[in-house]
């Protein structure tokens, strides 16, 4: 997201503008990054860049991620005991991008390349669904994670060649905005080498991304396994930050025109010293503070997990627009309250709008938790506890 004296004078995106034609992770932070001196890159797309990441960025919104590929959409229908299927997948993705009111709370929405070509069951393109209520379009742009030669069993992110006439058409298609996830693991390492491949290869997407007019969100996502705590969290990230801040400006990525998603700062998914939303706040800006020239969140956790820890990330002033980039933790509730029903579409684009409003709330600092259903609540951690 824009620092603020970008958001201040930035046009913002006019919604007719967007179109022309399973590891555990941990909760993340999207930051875009202050104008600077040293930012020298200036394609043809950089002043509608500006403006699409302004929009994304826009006050008490956030983005929904419904980017899960084919196979990890199979696993979300097997839990409500749905087969895979093209037409399953698409009536579940007709129901999320199709919530009456969405806009009001999500700015942006994160697609998987079948459904950004695809059409809602009513025939329906998605995208035009999403634009008309002024939410941004944006596409996952990466092959997969595959082993890492030489690592310490740790994984790169394929995707970079052809990357660039991809993205070119899926600009075409309606597209603003591009995901690209690479992983670090702290209990494998991490090792130089592979925090050195996950930096050169967000730098490479985010240079390429910009000159196809997508702005890159930028995230090495720091994977939740782990006994270890959130001081030793604290340092992996500082140290990824480090490198991937190197590789975009040797690269002439234009800072101002990026959305970066660092991962909160957290213990260990098996870590037995729990940390308050409280401590996940104040080590996640401290993290910000020291590495990111001054933004934007997402998740791993429970829903009412991440929204805690994003509203404590707002009760103090802080030089960053901090919000939301969720998939489970927006669509864990509205999934189970569907089951594959017709009957239930209604119910279940209820719930998603309760948890798109309840991570608005947390965005602007106003959320007090009152009213979370228990399912909300699932592998929520407290004190070693999970209620």
């Amino acid at each position: 997201m824009a620092s603020a004296s970008l958001l201040k004078t930035s046009p913002v995106l006019d919604k007719t503008e967007f179109v022309k034609g399973q590891s555990l992770r941990l909760p993340s932070v999207s930051v875009r990054c202050q104008p600077s001196a040293l930012t020298v890159r200036a394609s043809s797309y950089a002043d509608e860049l500006v403006k699409t990441a302004k929009t994304i960025a826009s006050p008490g919104r956030g983005i929904l991620a419904m980017d899960e590929s084919n196979a990890t959409c199979g696993k979300r229908l097997a839990s409500i005991g749905m087969e895979n299927t093209e037409a399953n997948r698409q009536a579940f993705r007709t129901l999320l991008v199709s919530v009456p009111g969405l806009g009001e709370y999500i700015s942006g929405a994160i697609l998987f390349e079948e459904t950004l070509y695809q059409s809602t069951v009513e025939g329906k393109k998605m995208v035009d669904v999403l634009v008309e209520q002024n939410i941004v379009p944006g596409i996952k742009v990466d092959k997969g994670l595959v082993p890492l030669a030489g690592s310490n069993n740790e994984s790169w992110c394929q995707g970079l060649d052809g990357l660039a006439s991809r993205s070119a058409a899926y600009y075409q298609q309606g597209a603003r905005f591009a995901k690209w996830r690479t992983v670090v693991s702290i209990p494998n390492g991490p090792s130089a080498l592979a925090v050195k491949e996950a930096a050169w290869g967000l730098a490479r997407y985010a240079a390429i991304s910009q000159d196809n007019g997508l702005v890159p969100i930028v995230e090495p996502e720091i994977l939740l396994d782990g006994e270890h705590n959130i001081d030793r969290t604290f340092e992996v990230a500082k140290q990824v930050w480090a490198e991937v801040f190197f590789y975009l400006a040797q690269n002439n990525v234009m800072f101002e025109g990026i959305l970066l998603k660092p991962s909160m700062v957290t213990p260990g998914a098996e870590c037995k010293d729990r940390a308050t939303p409280q401590q996940v706040a104040d080590y996640t800006l401290s993290l910000l503070r020291q590495r990111i020239p001054p933004a934007f969140l997402s998740g791993g956790q429970s829903e009412v997990e991440a929204t805690l820890n994003l509203n404590a990330m707002n009760q103090s002033p802080n030089p960053w627009h901090v919000s939301f980039s969720y998939a489970r933790a927006l669509q864990n509730t509205c999934l189970k309250t569907w089951s594959g029903r017709p009957e239930n579409v209604k119910a279940a684009q209820d719930a998603l709008l309760v948890r798109a409003k309840a991570n608005s709330l947390a965005q602007l600092g106003k959320y007090t938790g009152e009213g979370e259903s228990d399912e909300a609540k699932k592998g929520m951690f407290v004190k070693g506890y999970v209620y």
